[in-house]
């Protein structure tokens, strides 16, 4: 399984890696919807839709959102509304974990919301992903620099949990998570933050801040990933689809992105950093 994931991790990286530094953002853009797409697709089934055509409604509704919000995205205005309004969905699922049975029952109202609560998660992440590639000269390198980092906090959980993982983080929604893991992802995010925000040309009280910034986005990202366990659980399900073998689906992928992305984004913003 270890091998699988490697290869499966590794063959995906590099597919990521020349498409951010390769392609024009318009491009990426595309590529970057229909990763999106696919992820609404596994998310309307994680919701209780059952129905191929169903999902495949879902799916196109969320390529509409998209398209709606390219058309705006070279304005500012627009863009921070989006980002603000990720700022805010996130702070409830937030709270929805604290109940993590609310909604868990397969029923109509549970579906709907679930289903405008993928549009929450999915929409705004692609819309900051873009943003921030389209940016300046860096922005592909401030894109590569967010993946990277979400990928070091995923390996700093892996090993701290797994080397000394014993107080359960959240049990009754994903019980292999720990304490320990959040841990081990918040050092490696410092020691990466700093090196990298450094590299990139942040000097100074701007580079310390802005490290701090990356290490508030660690506990962001496990919202995320806490998240969509969460509905996943209710769904019966242990991964969101079968995609990327040894991985799961597209959203057991992007679970800890889509919630700090738009965060990353925004702390770009107030900081007054040249992304």
């Amino acid at each position: 399984m270890f091998r699988q994931r490697l290869f499966t991790a590794s063959v995906l990286g590099a597919f990521v890696i020349a498409g951010i530094l390769g392609l024009s953002t318009p491009h990426l853009a595309l590529f970057m919807a229909a990763f999106v797409v696919l992820g609404a697709w596994e998310w309307a089934r994680l919701a209780g839709v059952r129905r191929a055509t169903a999902r495949i409604t879902y799916a196109a509704v969320i390529a509409v959102l998209m398209w709606l919000c390219w058309r705006d995205l070279d304005m500012s205005t627009v863009v921070r509304g989006i980002l603000y309004g990720a700022l805010f969905w996130w702070a409830l699922a937030f709270l929805w974990l604290f109940n993590s049975r609310f909604a868990s029952v397969a029923d109509l109202p549970a579906r709907l919301l679930k289903l405008c609560a993928g549009a929450a998660v999915l929409v705004p992440s692609w819309v900051a992903l873009v943003w921030l590639h389209q940016g300046t000269a860096y922005g592909p390198y401030w894109l590569l620099f967010i993946l990277a980092m979400i990928a070091v906090a995923d390996t700093g959980a892996y090993l701290a949990g797994r080397r000394w993982g014993k107080h359960k983080l959240a049990p009754a929604v994903s019980p292999g998570k720990t304490w320990e893991g959040v841990y081990g992802a918040l050092v490696l995010v410092l020691l990466y933050a700093s090196t990298g925000g450094y590299a990139l040309g942040i000097r100074g009280s701007e580079l310390l801040v802005f490290t701090a910034m990356n290490v508030i986005l660690v506990p962001i990202s496990v919202i995320g990933d806490l998240f969509e366990s969460m509905v996943k659980r209710h769904a019966g399900m242990k991964d969101s689809g079968h995609l990327l073998p040894g991985h799961g689906g597209v959203l057991d992928r992007i679970d800890g992105l889509s919630a700090a992305a738009p965060l990353f984004v925004l702390g770009l913003i107030w900081l007054k950093i040249n992304a």
